[in-house]
């Protein structure tokens, strides 16, 4: 059911500036995130699903040190360039790439402090979910922080008929809902390669997230 590479791509170049007005519903689970994730001790940041560039200017401006380095990434032409426009004034701190879609992360291993995402994972298949964790535990170095945030199921009344209204519009025609669906985050991390420290459910307007942080364990 989920949308294809191709498919997303398409739709959130049409959807463009309009996806800052999700926030409504993910900025205190993005505000729980970046209160969790120590981001001002950060020397690299790679992001999957920059959109519009919203989140990294507020860590490049608020959070990260003036000597950190930025890596953002999209599937959408679009986005890429929005997020472009928006980060300009940060110079060659900021480097944003438009991907191909497959999990395969531009980075070396072990050269990144932090791997954000936030509101992607939802939009995945499964088993690219479980491959970009694994990519996220390669670019990342020892004791670098997984910092991830997702729909996740309801566990009051009202969320929960959000959810299943949500999901039945899912499961009639993705693109209604962006492509994206509720999941469960902590399913996708092995306890044997992470040491989670922060977990939280926040609702906001009736939708529920889930903000995961979790440090890469040393091998």
């Amino acid at each position: 059911m989920t949308l294809s590479y191709e498919e997303a791509r398409t739709f959130y170049d049409r959807f463009g500036s309009k996806q800052d007005g999700q926030r409504f519903y993910e900025d205190r689970a993005i505000a729980d995130l970046i209160a969790h994730a120590s981001f001002e001790k950060a020397g690299s940041v790679l992001e999957f699903g920059c959109g519009t560039g919203q989140l990294a200017e507020t860590l490049l401006a608020r959070h990260l040190p003036p000597s950190s380095r930025y890596l953002a990434l999209d599937i959408s032409t679009t986005m890429v360039s929005l997020a472009r426009k928006r980060l300009t004034h940060f110079g060659d701190r900021v480097d944003v790439r438009r991907t191909s879609g497959e999990m395969q992360l531009p980075a070396n291993s072990g050269t990144c402090d932090r791997f954000l995402s936030t509101y992607v994972l939802d939009l995945l298949s499964d088993d690219d979910i479980r491959l970009l964790i694994k990519e996220a535990h390669r670019v990342l170095s020892s004791g670098g922080f997984l910092a991830i945030s997702s729909l996740t199921h309801g566990s009051k009344f009202v969320p929960r008929l959000i959810e299943n209204a949500w999901v039945l519009f899912y499961s009639i025609r993705p693109r209604w809902v962006g492509g994206c669906r509720p999941i469960s985050l902590l399913s996708y991390i092995d306890d044997s390669e992470w040491r989670i420290f922060h977990r939280a459910e926040i609702v906001q307007c009736g939708v529920t997230s889930e903000i995961v942080i979790a440090e890469r364990k040393t091998t």
